[in-house]
This record gives structure tokens, sequence and C-alpha cells, in this order.
């Protein structure tokens, strides 16, 4: 019997919060009762998939969305299954779509609670890897002499906390599968394995991770997860938070400098926590006349 077909849109909607104990911010992502990512059908009327994705998220969700880009196109046999019946190809668009929120509104996850290893920005997340590490390793060791010397040199690629790639979500979470070491693969739970999602929204949220971390590298859209005006502490904490990396400050700070990308308000940060500090704002017109081509942050972990 032939699958059926059905498509629809997934949202993988990003913003930050404040960190619960006040030092730094947070990656959220919106997710919905059941832990699932939004999810909606095509409609006839959008003229677009990326207007139609506008219009509904917007409409559900309350949130206008600053930058929004085409993720993937999900379409593997059996993603899902119609009330355990026949398998249906579930086509899913993915989206990635940049927005505002406070931490009092419901339904955002820390993205590191799906990927903690992910997080190399203090000592548990360096700890996570390391056991993901030798997992993989004895992985590897226990397959045939055929695959033994390739699963070698994949696991080293993605996870070698010597030359750590953070823009190699996907790839990392791919080998976790693989192997076993997550719920979604069907084996053992493994503590550091992270919070489990339905069907194959993981994988997509890995997708949109691993492109928004690549995109910081030569594009500023992180301005779009920052207040209107914002301290230089919050720019930096947000581009840490979003890397899962610690940047070494002045070299951001010049960097940032150079792109002509901030100017002062003329005002100081009265209302938030710790020492006042100036406010900053975006300069948006900057973008609008001229492209910013190959800015490359300086994503420099300090350990």
């Amino acid at each position: 019997m032939e699958a059926a077909f059905k498509a629809d849109l997934t949202a993988v909607l990003v913003a930050v919060h404040p960190a619960p104990d006040g030092r730094g911010v947070l990656p959220v992502v919106l997710t919905l009762a059941d832990g699932a990512l939004p999810a909606g059908p095509l409609a006839p009327e959008h003229r677009s998939l990326q207007a139609g994705l506008r219009s509904w998220v917007e409409h559900t969700t309350r949130h206008p969305l600053g930058h929004v880009e085409q993720l993937y196109t999900f379409a593997d046999r059996d993603r899902t299954r119609e009330g355990g019946g026949d398998p249906v190809r579930a086509i899913s668009i993915s989206y990635l779509a940049l927005t505002r929120t406070t931490p009092e509104e419901t339904g955002w996850v820390d993205w590191y609670a799906h990927f903690p290893w992910e997080d190399q920005r203090g000592e548990a997340g360096r700890r996570l890897l390391a056991a993901l590490s030798a997992r993989l390793d004895a992985w590897c060791r226990e397959a045939p002499d055929a695959l033994r010397e390739t699963r070698l040199k994949r696991v080293s690629g993605a996870f070698s906390a010597g030359d750590w790639q953070d823009e190699l979500v996907l790839q990392r979470y791919e080998l976790l599968f693989e192997a076993g070491l997550v719920p979604e693969a069907g084996g053992a739970l493994f503590e550091p394995a992270g919070r489990p999602m339905p069907r194959d929204h993981r994988r997509i949220l890995a997708t949109g991770i691993a492109r928004l971390r690549a995109k910081i590298k030569y594009r500023p859209v992180f301005f779009e997860l920052l207040p209107e005006r914002f301290t230089f502490l919050e720019l930096q904490d947000t581009v840490e938070a979003l890397s899962g990396v610690r940047l070494h400050k002045p070299n951001f700070r010049r960097l940032i400098a150079q792109q002509n990308l901030i100017e002062d308000t003329g005002q100081i940060s009265a209302d938030r926590p710790g020492r006042p500090a100036k406010l900053l704002r975006f300069r948006r017109e900057i973008l609008e006349a001229r492209a910013i081509a190959g800015t490359k942050l300086p994503l420099l972990p300090t350990r």
C-alpha cells in the first residue's frame, strides 16, 4: 500500500531569555505541550511559503518575526504514522525564525536542555562532551574493521574538544543517534543524552541551531534577538549563548567597532542588574546602505 502524503511548515522559533541566576542569557525555542516544535498546514491563500510561515506564526503566537530563512525539507519515509496505522510520508518544510519575548511567556525552552553537550561555556558542558566522546570511542572500536576507521574520523572531527566547531550540531546529534545514545534511536537512556523531542523534531532543531551558529559569523542577525537598546555585555552574552563558547572580549569589541554596527544612545542602563553601563543601539541603516560581507566574529573559547 502506498504511503499517504501530508505537508506542513515547521518553525524553529528562537529568542533569548535572561538566565535564572542573572548571569548571561539563555537561547530558547518555542515548543508545544508535547515538546514538539510548532507546525502548521500550508494554506492556499499564502502567496509563498515564507509568507505562510510569518502569517501562521504571528497569528498563533502573537510574535512578530525578525530574520526568517528556510532550513530544509524533511521528507524521510515513515517520519510519522497516523494513529498507529498506515505509514504517512510527512513532508515538513522547516524555517528558522528569530523573535523577542519575555521570560513570563510559556512554551519557551532552553535549547541546551535538548543539546546539553553543545554548551561549551562552562565545565558542565565540557564534562558531558568528554563522557559522550568516551562512549562514542567505544562504539567506534566495536565496529567491524571496514567501518572502524571511518567512524573514528567522523567522531574525531565532530567531537574534538581541542578543535571545537560549534556549527557541527547536526553532525554530532546524528552520530549520537547512530550509536544509540539518544532516546529517539530506541537505545537505553544515557544521562547526557538531553531531552528528547517527538518524531524527528530534535533533528530539525539541531539543523536550526547549526544554521544560526554559522550565520552569526558573517551576518549580525543576533541583533534581531536584542531589545532596541542594550549594553555591550548583553550583546556579548547573546552571541556567547548562541555559539555556546566564550568570546575574547577585546577582540569581539574591536570587531563590532570596526564594522560600525552600534552607536551610543547617550543613555545609561539604570534599570539593569549590576553596574550601570552605556546603552547602545544597532545601526540598521548600515546594513541597508551596504551589504556586509565576510564579517567574522572572533569565536575564541577561553579554555
